[in-house]
């Protein structure tokens, strides 16, 4: 119980204002707010688990600096892509809004991509070689999804006073830094 509680203490502290938070309220503008919970619960509950048996089996000598490159270099791609952006039809909205199948396949991939090599895949990693799996697996995990909750709540909040061009540009912008970030910390950790 005590591995639980620590992740999840922990996991929520390292998600705050982590560029998950950002996708998180980006979706909760363009999604109803279950769909994006339910993906980035789906991805979450896969990396840290991943993340748990790294962290049994190899502890501390996983070298990220290969994974924070491919991040990174998605991460300028979504940029590109968001900054791009697509136009629906009328009859795709109404799909889309009626559908939940594609808002979760879209998070679930967004967010599967974006915590491989993350601080709170690291940090999961991490607790995974001091405490017990499973309990650090379902902390870390509780511990994303409801500070990612806490950004959906706060997105939803600011998509109905936001025009789309704005919340694209800022979108955009926040892959763009975060890809640059990952770029970036390899060169900076190796100093």
């Amino acid at each position: 119980m005590e591995a639980f509680w620590i992740s999840l203490a922990v996991i929520f502290v390292a998600e705050l204002g982590d560029k998950s938070q950002l996708m998180a309220m980006t979706f909760a503008t363009r999604f109803k707010p279950w769909p994006v919970l339910a993906g980035i619960t789906l991805a979450t509950a896969v990396v840290h688990l991943v993340s748990v048996g790294l962290g049994g089996l190899v502890g501390d000598f996983l070298s990220t600096t290969a994974i924070s490159i491919v991040a990174g270099l998605a991460f300028l791609g979504f940029a590109l892509w968001t900054l791009r952006g697509d136009e629906l039809t009328e009859e795709e909205a109404q799909k889309a809004r009626r559908t939940t199948r594609s808002a979760i396949i879209a998070v679930t991939v967004a967010f599967f991509l974006a915590e491989l090599g993350d601080k709170t895949m690291l940090a999961t990693i991490t607790l995974a070689t001091q405490h017990g799996w499973f309990g650090t697996w379902v902390g870390s995990t509780v511990g994303m999804v409801a500070a990612d909750a806490l950004a959906i709540a706060v997105g939803r909040m600011l998509g109905k006073n936001l025009p789309e061009k704005v919340i694209r540009y800022g979108a955009a912008a926040a892959f763009a830094v975060f890809g640059v970030i990952l770029l970036l910390e390899p060169v900076f950790s190796g100093m």
